[in-house]
């Protein structure tokens, strides 16, 4: 009987094993199918770079003038981020379509028609960037990806936090937001690039408690007293930074701020910045931080 029973127990063992194996393999085929069977659609660039960097298929990319992913090479375009083609979306039978949380007033009727509903990811700063990283790391089965992605940005984060540590003073900032037609905004610590500042130490001279960009006010900005100004060139660079050089040298206001007389005016081009954040955030925390507190004085760039 002891024998019997020794037989039965092995038998049982080997049951259990076999039928665990079995789990996880059937587990594993059910990720790949649905990685598989997903049609995912980027409408804009920052989506696209967390794509990439998380090795995951797309059916459709913006229409932008940044360098897209050779793994996108010649994967469908679907228009302008701000206003991306319905129809071809559509087309492509997309199980999910992205875009940002900022651009979320943009997507109007016509997708709604078409029964579409964006899914808004929230890149408005390095923590729910990735926070955003790490959710779509476990959706699509790529946490290996997503972990070494979000590593390489705490890192950038713990360097320049131990370069800011080491000064007193904070210097304050003055963030400004191009647009094309001689106009600007004003970036508050709600923004992306107001984050960077913060992480880097720097102190924004215009805050809010919900607002990312505000209108611009002269008075304001001369009784602020910036010591840097960073002009974030978001859209159409080739027409924004003549814009901005153009008002800085004709209008007097600008000239008496301590940013401008001691040259420390930097110009925020794709793709390092962006309005949204993006996988380029190390670097961009290590550029700011360079600006904020140089080793050695620099000329406006």
């Amino acid at each position: 009987m002891k024998g019997t029973r020794k037989i039965a127990l092995i038998v049982l063992s080997v049951i259990l094993v076999v039928g665990a194996l079995a789990g996880v393999f059937v587990s594993r085929i059910g990720a790949a199918n649905h990685q598989k069977k997903a049609r995912v659609v980027a409408t804009t660039y920052a989506v696209v770079q967390i794509a990439d960097k998380l090795k995951l298929p797309l059916v459709g990319v913006p229409t932008t003038q940044n360098k897209i992913p050779a793994r996108y090479a010649h994967v469908a375009r679907v228009g302008n981020p701000m206003n991306p083609n319905v129809e071809k979306i559509a087309s492509l039978k997309p199980t999910v379509v992205y875009s940002v949380t900022t651009l979320q007033d943009q997507f109007g009727k016509a997708f709604k028609q078409r029964h579409i509903e964006p899914h808004f990811l929230n890149l408005t700063s390095v923590a729910t960037l990735k926070k955003t990283i790490t959710t779509m790391g476990k959706q699509y089965d790529r946490t290996s990806e997503a972990k070494n992605a979000v590593d390489e940005i705490n890192h950038s984060e713990t360097q320049v936090k131990n370069v800011a540590h080491k000064h007193a003073q904070k210097p304050r900032v003055l963030i400004l937001m191009g647009l094309p037609g001689a106009s600007y905004m004003i970036a508050t610590n709600q923004s992306y690039v107001g984050n960077l500042v913060q992480i880097a130490g720097g102190e924004n001279v215009f805050s809010s408690k919900t607002q990312e960009f505000i209108s611009p006010n002269d008075e304001a900005i001369k009784k602020a007293q910036p010591q840097v100004i960073l002009r974030l060139a978001h859209a159409l660079p080739n027409i924004v930074i003549p814009q901005f050089n153009a008002a800085f040298k004709h209008d007097p206001m600008w000239k008496t701020l301590p940013a401008v007389k001691n040259h420390r005016v930097y110009d925020l081009t794709e793709p390092n910045f962006d309005a949204t954040a993006n996988m380029k955030a190390s670097k961009a925390l290590q550029i700011v931080s360079n600006w904020l507190y140089p080793q050695k004085e620099a000329g406006s760039k």
